[in-house]
């Protein structure tokens, strides 16, 4: 599956990693439980997703929080959507 298929997906398939489902609640716009399920994900992919969460919720000190607990680089707003696909490409190619 590619990013622009599971951004693509009209409902949530059960068979999806809880990072793809995270990543596919935050395309459909439901931001708590993306974060629900991306706070329980005790990874470093589980904090970039976190960290992208916060960056959407506008709360950039958290964000860089959670992208130094994921040994990623910090992404400000204007980068959301580059962000989400690059998060994607690595959950779906792991």
């Amino acid at each position: 599956m590619t990013p622009a298929e599971l951004a693509a997906l009209p409902s949530l398939p059960t068979s999806l990693s809880p990072e793809a489902q995270a990543l596919w609640h935050t395309k459909a716009g439901n931001w708590h439980e993306a974060h629900n399920i991306a706070q329980d994900i005790h990874t470093p992919l589980g904090s970039w997703i976190h960290a992208l969460l916060h960056v959407i919720e506008g709360d950039q000190w958290n964000a860089d929080y959670w992208f130094s607990k994921a040994r990623k680089p910090s992404h400000g707003p204007k980068e959301i959507d580059a962000l989400w696909d690059e998060i994607a490409k690595s959950v779906l190619t792991a």
